[in-house]
């Protein structure tokens, strides 16, 4: 039998709620150690800074951390995070290199951030078992003037054209959206020189529209599409902060939102105050669950899953997930079998993976994501 290793990947992460808080950091990874443990790796994608040297930011004063709440990926054993997101940069740069540096220095791998271009396309590359997988961050949604270049900090970015056609007044509008070429060319080259380097490539990309259910945009569906078609043998996406669609492409996954890891923030986003009636509004699509006020990111944000793999020298050979819940002090808890959030999580993803090719199945305590029967 071909050696393997097993591996698990987690959502957004970054609580910004400590022990001063009344939330003692490590019960943010009691209820899903068991399931980190029981692999041999562990990717998650880290979306604050912890650092003394933070630039306060007036719109997202929840990312700069204190470092002891750090503690989060020792406890869940992470062998690497990626910090290709919207996040990375909003404390500054000096609180993004630091972070680096303080996972570095914990055994942490970064992937999707970095000094200059050439770092934060570096893929963290992790060997277990014989196998080695790499595990590369971009992300689609970093603020303007935060992405990375030559001699420049920031993160992997993928610029998005926008465009907007209208069907008349009395139809929504049609938003179409395409990456960058040439952005997505570099992404492209990077995941076919991983393929020299590494049994298994893995894409993070941190993309999508953040709050909304079921919503995928179309440069997501070309950027996935394309990394497989160039190699990556398996898409793992995150930062609409809710569960979104699981695809199967010529027999590859891509999860295109696995949904929150653990995180809370203290106030929820101005745009949650946009009239029920306006046209585009938040409020339009879901409200703010008034049980977790330290998640304003919707109802549907307390799912979440865990992508797992089982992952050999020839490519990955079981791909399923773990439905995940919050419990009331914002703490993820891997679900059992026969628990209804159990089968909440799994409803939830059958109706958000609706013409998604994909097929699901219960085993034990995961349901197996293979392509749909022909």
């Amino acid at each position: 039998m071909a050696t393997s290793a097993s591996l698990l990947i987690g959502g957004d992460c970054g609580p910004a709620h400590g022990p001063k808080h009344g939330f003692p950091i490590e019960g943010y990874t009691q209820g899903v150690l068991g399931a980190l443990q029981s692999v041999d790796m562990r990717f998650v994608n880290c979306m604050r800074t912890y650092s003394d040297r933070k630039v306060e930011s007036a719109l997202a004063p929840q990312v700069g951390q204190p470092v002891e709440m750090a503690q989060i990926y020792t406890d869940g054993g992470f062998d690497a995070v990626t910090m290709a997101n919207n996040h990375s940069f909003d404390a500054g740069v000096e609180a993004m290199l630091d972070t680096r540096e303080l996972f570095a220095s914990r055994g942490i791998q970064v992937t999707g951030a970095g000094r200059d271009l050439a770092e934060a396309r570096k893929a963290a590359i992790v060997e277990k078992n014989g196998v080695r997988v790499a595990y590369l961050g971009w992300t689609a949604v970093a603020t303007a003037g935060t992405e990375a270049g030559p001699g420049k900090p920031g993160v992997a970015s993928i610029r998005v054209k926008t465009a907007y056609e209208t069907r008349g007044p009395h139809q929504p509008v049609r938003v179409r959206t395409e990456p960058d070429p040439k952005d997505l060319a570099l992404l492209l080259e990077d995941i076919r020189a991983l393929r020299q380097e590494a049994d298994v490539v893995i894409l993070a990309f941190h993309a999508g529209i953040i709050r909304i259910p079921r919503v995928i945009c179309d440069y997501q569906v070309t950027v996935a599409h394309q990394a497989i078609e160039a190699g990556a043998d398996m898409v793992v996406g995150h930062a609409p902060h809710l569960p979104k669609a699981i695809e199967m492409y010529r027999s590859k996954p891509i999860f295109y939102s696995l949904g929150v890891f653990a995180m809370t923030k203290g106030f929820p986003a101005p745009s949650w105050n946009e009239p029920a009636w306006a046209h585009g509004a938040v409020r339009n699509h879901i409200d703010l669950d008034p049980e977790f006020p330290l998640m304003p990111y919707g109802k549907a944000c307390t799912l979440s899953m865990l992508a797992k793999a089982v992952v050999t020298k020839e490519g990955i050979a079981r791909v399923s997930f773990l439905p995940v819940a919050m419990d009331a002090y914002y703490r993820p808890q891997a679900l059992k079998q026969g628990d209804p959030k159990f089968d909440e999580v799994l409803a939830y993803l059958e109706w958000a993976s609706a013409d998604m090719p994909h097929q699901f199945t219960v085993e034990g305590d995961e349901v197996v994501v293979t392509a749909p029967a022909a």
